[in-house]
Protein backbone atom coordinates (compact mmCIF):
# COMPACT_ATOMS: atom_id res chain seq x y z
CA UNK A 1 0.00 0.00 0.00
CA UNK A 2 2.89 2.23 1.01
CA UNK A 3 4.95 1.63 -2.04
CA UNK A 4 1.39 2.48 -4.30
CA UNK A 5 1.09 5.33 -2.81
CA UNK A 6 4.82 6.20 -3.15
CA UNK A 7 4.45 5.64 -6.68
CA UNK A 8 1.63 7.46 -7.62
CA UNK A 9 2.82 10.47 -5.76
CA UNK A 10 5.97 10.00 -7.80
CA UNK A 11 3.94 9.59 -11.02
CA UNK A 12 1.96 12.56 -10.37
CA UNK A 13 5.21 15.01 -9.47
CA UNK A 14 6.89 13.99 -12.96
CA UNK A 15 3.88 14.34 -14.85
CA UNK A 16 3.07 18.16 -13.20
CA UNK A 17 7.31 18.73 -14.03
CA UNK A 18 6.63 17.60 -17.27
CA UNK A 19 3.80 20.02 -18.13
CA UNK A 20 4.96 22.76 -16.72
CA UNK A 21 7.17 23.50 -19.78
CA UNK A 22 8.56 27.61 -20.66
CA UNK A 23 9.51 28.36 -24.08
CA UNK A 24 11.73 31.89 -24.33
CA UNK A 25 11.81 33.87 -27.82
CA UNK A 26 14.34 36.78 -28.10
CA UNK A 27 12.14 39.85 -29.54
CA UNK A 28 13.49 43.31 -30.74
CA UNK A 29 13.75 45.47 -27.71
CA UNK A 30 11.54 48.70 -29.77
CA UNK A 31 8.86 45.87 -29.96
CA UNK A 32 5.36 46.80 -27.83
CA UNK A 33 4.43 43.42 -25.59
CA UNK A 34 1.79 44.56 -22.71
CA UNK A 35 1.24 41.12 -20.92
CA UNK A 36 0.15 42.43 -17.52
CA UNK A 37 -1.34 45.90 -18.10
CA UNK A 38 0.98 47.40 -15.67
CA UNK A 39 3.86 50.17 -16.59
CA UNK A 40 6.36 48.80 -18.29
CA UNK A 41 9.19 50.04 -21.14
CA UNK A 42 7.16 51.22 -23.68
CA UNK A 43 5.27 53.42 -21.56
CA UNK A 44 8.36 54.48 -20.13
CA UNK A 45 9.68 55.68 -23.37
CA UNK A 46 6.47 57.11 -25.30
CA UNK A 47 6.06 59.44 -22.06
CA UNK A 48 10.01 60.89 -21.87
CA UNK A 49 9.52 61.18 -26.06
CA UNK A 50 6.48 63.33 -25.77
CA UNK A 51 7.00 65.25 -22.71
CA UNK A 52 10.26 66.11 -23.71
CA UNK A 53 9.25 67.20 -27.10
CA UNK A 54 6.45 69.48 -24.70
CA UNK A 55 8.97 70.99 -22.80
CA UNK A 56 11.23 71.95 -25.36
CA UNK A 57 8.61 73.87 -27.25
CA UNK A 58 7.70 76.34 -24.54
CA UNK A 59 8.39 79.54 -24.08
CA UNK A 60 10.97 79.37 -21.67
CA UNK A 61 13.20 78.02 -24.07
CA UNK A 62 13.22 80.83 -26.60
CA UNK A 63 12.97 83.87 -23.15
CA UNK A 64 16.05 82.12 -21.92
CA UNK A 65 17.94 82.19 -25.25
CA UNK A 66 17.10 85.73 -25.69
CA UNK A 67 18.43 86.73 -21.92
CA UNK A 68 21.24 84.97 -22.28
CA UNK A 69 22.67 85.35 -25.67
CA UNK A 70 21.85 82.44 -27.30
CA UNK A 71 23.22 80.13 -24.74
CA UNK A 72 22.18 76.58 -24.48
CA UNK A 73 20.56 75.94 -21.53
CA UNK A 74 21.76 73.36 -19.10
CA UNK A 75 19.30 71.02 -17.12
CA UNK A 76 19.76 68.69 -14.73
CA UNK A 77 16.81 65.73 -13.98
CA UNK A 78 16.29 65.29 -10.34
CA UNK A 79 13.83 62.52 -8.80
CA UNK A 80 10.89 61.22 -10.19
CA UNK A 81 9.23 60.05 -7.75
CA UNK A 82 6.47 57.01 -7.60
CA UNK A 83 3.40 57.52 -6.26
CA UNK A 84 1.90 55.03 -8.03
CA UNK A 85 0.08 51.30 -6.62
CA UNK A 86 3.12 49.28 -8.12
CA UNK A 87 6.75 49.19 -8.56
CA UNK A 88 8.07 51.20 -10.94
CA UNK A 89 11.96 51.65 -11.60
CA UNK A 90 11.79 55.96 -11.82
CA UNK A 91 15.48 55.41 -12.53
CA UNK A 92 14.79 54.09 -16.01
CA UNK A 93 12.32 56.56 -16.83
CA UNK A 94 14.80 59.26 -15.44
CA UNK A 95 17.17 57.87 -17.99
CA UNK A 96 15.10 57.83 -20.56
CA UNK A 97 13.67 61.02 -20.14
CA UNK A 98 17.96 62.22 -20.08
CA UNK A 99 18.36 60.56 -23.22
CA UNK A 100 15.77 62.52 -25.15
CA UNK A 101 16.86 65.71 -23.49
CA UNK A 102 20.86 64.88 -25.13
CA UNK A 103 19.16 63.95 -28.36
CA UNK A 104 17.24 66.74 -28.78
CA UNK A 105 20.51 68.92 -28.88
CA UNK A 106 18.41 71.88 -27.69
CA UNK A 107 19.86 71.58 -23.98
CA UNK A 108 23.41 70.58 -22.18
CA UNK A 109 22.82 67.81 -19.32
CA UNK A 110 24.87 67.38 -16.29
CA UNK A 111 25.17 64.38 -13.85
CA UNK A 112 22.46 64.17 -10.69
CA UNK A 113 23.99 64.07 -7.44
CA UNK A 114 24.48 60.60 -6.88
CA UNK A 115 26.89 60.30 -10.38
CA UNK A 116 28.31 63.67 -9.37
CA UNK A 117 30.04 62.82 -6.29
CA UNK A 118 31.71 59.81 -8.10
CA UNK A 119 32.62 61.88 -10.68
CA UNK A 120 34.47 64.42 -8.09
CA UNK A 121 36.03 61.54 -6.61
CA UNK A 122 37.85 60.53 -9.77
CA UNK A 123 38.82 64.17 -10.12
CA UNK A 124 40.64 64.18 -6.66
CA UNK A 125 42.30 60.38 -7.43
CA UNK A 126 43.36 62.08 -10.87
CA UNK A 127 45.27 65.35 -8.62
CA UNK A 128 47.92 62.23 -7.17
CA UNK A 129 48.02 59.61 -9.95
CA UNK A 130 47.56 61.16 -13.56
CA UNK A 131 49.56 62.78 -15.85
CA UNK A 132 49.47 66.40 -15.25
CA UNK A 133 48.75 66.93 -19.33
CA UNK A 134 45.71 64.52 -18.72
CA UNK A 135 44.68 65.62 -15.12
CA UNK A 136 41.13 67.34 -14.86
CA UNK A 137 40.99 70.05 -13.06
CA UNK A 138 38.45 70.30 -9.84
CA UNK A 139 36.27 72.93 -9.49
CA UNK A 140 35.06 73.59 -13.22
CA UNK A 141 32.22 72.06 -13.41
CA UNK A 142 29.08 73.11 -15.31
CA UNK A 143 26.09 74.53 -13.51
CA UNK A 144 22.43 73.97 -13.82
CA UNK A 145 20.28 76.56 -15.33
CA UNK A 146 17.54 74.43 -14.48
CA UNK A 147 15.89 71.36 -12.82
CA UNK A 148 13.36 68.64 -14.03
CA UNK A 149 12.01 66.59 -11.37
CA UNK A 150 8.00 64.88 -11.13
CA UNK A 151 5.78 62.14 -10.16
CA UNK A 152 4.31 58.94 -11.58
CA UNK A 153 0.88 58.43 -10.16
CA UNK A 154 -2.08 55.88 -11.02
CA UNK A 155 -5.39 54.74 -10.57
CA UNK A 156 -7.13 51.72 -10.90
CA UNK A 157 -10.69 50.99 -11.25
CA UNK A 158 -11.41 47.37 -10.99
CA UNK A 159 -14.68 45.46 -10.90
CA UNK A 160 -14.72 41.41 -11.31
CA UNK A 161 -12.67 40.77 -14.62
CA UNK A 162 -11.82 44.22 -15.50
CA UNK A 163 -9.68 46.93 -14.98
CA UNK A 164 -8.54 50.02 -15.86
CA UNK A 165 -5.43 51.62 -15.11
CA UNK A 166 -4.92 55.23 -15.42
CA UNK A 167 -1.34 56.48 -15.10
CA UNK A 168 -0.23 60.16 -15.23
CA UNK A 169 2.97 61.44 -14.94
CA UNK A 170 4.05 65.19 -14.30
CA UNK A 171 7.14 66.61 -14.70
CA UNK A 172 8.30 70.50 -14.13
CA UNK A 173 11.36 72.45 -15.11
CA UNK A 174 11.76 75.30 -12.54
CA UNK A 175 14.92 77.91 -12.39
CA UNK A 176 17.83 77.12 -10.27
CA UNK A 177 18.47 80.68 -9.39
CA UNK A 178 15.01 82.09 -9.12
CA UNK A 179 13.37 79.13 -8.05
CA UNK A 180 10.81 80.20 -10.70
CA UNK A 181 8.51 77.10 -12.26
CA UNK A 182 8.75 77.70 -15.65
CA UNK A 183 7.36 74.69 -17.37
CA UNK A 184 4.31 71.81 -16.12
CA UNK A 185 3.72 69.09 -18.31
CA UNK A 186 1.88 65.64 -17.71
CA UNK A 187 1.44 62.54 -20.00
CA UNK A 188 -1.77 59.69 -18.88
CA UNK A 189 -1.58 56.38 -20.27
CA UNK A 190 -5.01 54.59 -20.21
CA UNK A 191 -5.19 50.96 -19.62
CA UNK A 192 -8.06 48.30 -20.08
CA UNK A 193 -6.85 45.30 -18.85
CA UNK A 194 -10.20 42.01 -19.02
CA UNK A 195 -9.43 38.48 -17.77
Amino acid sequence: MKMNKLLISSLIVLFALGACSRKVTRVSPDQQIDISGRWNDTDSKLVAEEMIRDVLSKPWYRRFQSENDGKTPVVIVGDVVNKSFEHISSDTFIKDVERELINSGQVRIVQNAMFREALRDEKKQQQTNVTPETRKKIGVELGADFMLFGTINSIVDEYKKEKVINYKVNLELSNLETTETVWIGDKEIKKYVKN
